[in-house]
């Protein structure tokens, strides 16, 4: 019985447990230190050690021995916990009474000592290694009031307070072990419960961080409790700033839209600038806290943002349109060009004829090249960027360039660094830079190095600025706001399409393609809107 009462624990007991045992023992060795000093310093005190002194001050040296021996199991973990707490309790137990054995018995009130141990044993161990104890206690009390009566002649009314003693025992055991294993609940619960809350912080974070928008969670002061990477993003406020100060420190104009929104719920979207960014943000807030009003969630758009994907989707779907239309120009196209081509080829036409025929086939050649940019422009939304080492890749292009065009390839100058890299469509980096070397081939002097092209960085900054010039005349300025309209040209021949084309394609790429002002000549630039490396 006894050895499954200590076997109830063999698990691994908590650190709490060794920590509350170690108090337990200090308690222990501090009570037995006090009654050996205070009988060498002032022998007996009442009814302390009155019967016996001899036995009461050995106990107390005895006892005061054994606490300070228990010191080394408890730093050392052996033996197992439930064993050194009955090893402990029984000895408090043997020891306290020879102390009120040598005091006069249960008169002299140290039974009440035992509670201390008995209380401890209810809040580190099992239920009923607890009441285990109680009895030890129990029958402890009963045996030193029975030989009281038959030995010291005691008086056998004691036994009424040796028995309420003993209840007492039981009662206080059992109570310390209900009230520690409901703590021990309570405990359980709200860690689970602070584990769950954890976790939920952080999904929330986790989904906060993965939202489009900017995110600021904000309390009724107006603290800014949870943010997302976009939320820092659109309003351009470093790290530390926000769990310093209020949101009307750093963004009045949002922390008014706030107010207002509180006052008027219904009224749930702003649009405002950013003063640190300059970007245009609508704001929408979200009340979280039920009826009492504990807080918002702001909701960030980037308008501008937002604008680019309405363009987006208008642009894709009048790409659709267009190719659609394109391919139906294309087969009446196709049937007028053979038609042309087979008039042509009939004998005894007369000049006229042949003139006219030559009119219509290349109109013919100019609407079938019009209908292929029109196809082109659809292209522009399946851009595949990718880092691209530039000097290997102009170098390359001009050598093909040259080839196709029958170019001399000394009319092409290139300047450019061997380590400079780009973020770009391979295939559309290649049909704008064909674009633009062909018009500069048509209108420069079409000598040794009359078409330049020349790479680098911005200053300041890292954004990559590619040149395209040639020693032409340039374009007339009164000409150079119309330059990347579509369908707009100087060339009877030409479909006005090449630069519009080349701008969208540039564009899809995240880089902008410009005219800029030369001395001499028509120079075109494309840099890029991002940072390249």
């Amino acid at each position: 019985m006894l050895t499954d009462l200590l076997q109830v624990r063999a698990a691994p007991q908590p650190e709490a447990y060794w920590r509350s045992l170690r108090y337990f023992n200090l308690s222990r060795l501090t009570l037995a230190g006090t009654f050996a000093v205070a009988y060498t310093l002032f022998g007996v005190i009442n009814t302390f050690g009155a019967d016996n002194p001899s036995l009461f001050y050995a106990t107390s040296i005895a006892y005061v021995f054994f606490a300070a021996l228990m010191i080394v199991p408890i730093d050392i973990r052996w033996p197992r916990f439930n064993l050194l707490l009955s090893a402990q309790v029984s000895a408090d137990i043997f020891f306290i009474v020879l102390l009120m054995h040598a005091s006069g018995g249960i008169q002299s009130g140290l039974g009440l000592l035992l509670l201390g141990p008995l209380v401890a044993t209810g809040m580190v161990s099992h239920g009923r290694l607890a009441m285990f104890h109680a009895a030890m206690a129990s029958i402890a009390l009963l045996l030193e009031q029975t030989y009281q009566v038959l030995v010291l002649a005691g008086n056998t009314k004691d036994y009424l307070q040796t028995s309420l003693t003993s209840m007492g025992f039981f009662a206080i055991a059992g109570l310390a072990f209900v009230l520690t294993r409901r703590l021990a609940v309570t405990e359980n619960l709200a860690r689970k419960q602070s584990i769950d809350l954890a976790n939920l912080a952080q999904v929330n974070q986790l989904v906060i961080q993965d939202m489009q928008d900017g995110v600021l969670v904000v309390d009724e002061q107006g603290r800014v409790r949870q943010r997302n990477a976009e939320a820092e993003k659109l309003l351009g406020t470093p790290a530390a700033v926000w769990d310093k100060l209020r949101l009307n420190d750093y963004f009045p104009a949002l922390s008014g839209c706030l107010q207002r929104w509180r006052a008027d719920p219904h009224n749930d979207h702003f649009e405002l600038v950013a003063p640190a960014t300059g970007k245009q943000v609508q704001a929408r807030f979200t009340l979280i806290g039920g009826d009492e009003v504990l807080g918002a969630v702001i909701f960030l758009e980037d308008l501008s943002l937002m604008q680019a994907q309405a363009q987006q989707h208008k642009l894709a779907a009048l790409g659709r349109l267009t190719a659609n239309i394109a391919h139906e120009i294309r087969n009446p196209l196709s049937s007028i060009g053979h038609a042309t081509q087979l008039l042509q080829e009939e004998p005894g036409q007369d000049a006229t004829h042949v003139r006219l025929l030559q009119i219509v086939r290349d109109n013919t050649h100019r609407l079938d090249r019009m209908v292929q940019d029109v196809l082109q422009i659809n292209r522009r939304d399946r851009a595949m960027p990718e880092t691209l080492r530039l000097g290997m890749t102009l170098r390359q292009f001009v050598e093909r360039f040259c080839q196709t065009e029958k170019i001399p390839a000394k009319v092409v100058v290139l300047d450019v660094a061997e380590d400079m890299t780009v973020r770009f469509d391979r295939h559309h980096l290649d049909q704008v830079l064909w674009n633009l070397c062909r018009n500069a081939w048509r209108y420069c002097r079409q000598q040794e190095g009359s078409i330049r092209l020349r790479a680098a960085f911005a200053s300041p900054g890292n954004v990559v600025q590619l040149d395209v010039a040639d020693d032409g005349p340039g374009v007339a300025k009164a000409l150079r706001t119309q330059l990347f309209e579509p369908f707009f040209t100087t060339d009877s021949t030409g479909t006005g399409l090449g630069l519009y084309i080349a701008r969208e394609l540039c564009e899809a790429n995240g880089a902008t393609l410009d005219y800029i002002a030369a001395p001499q000549g028509g120079q075109f630039r494309i840099s890029s809107e991002k940072e390249m490396c």
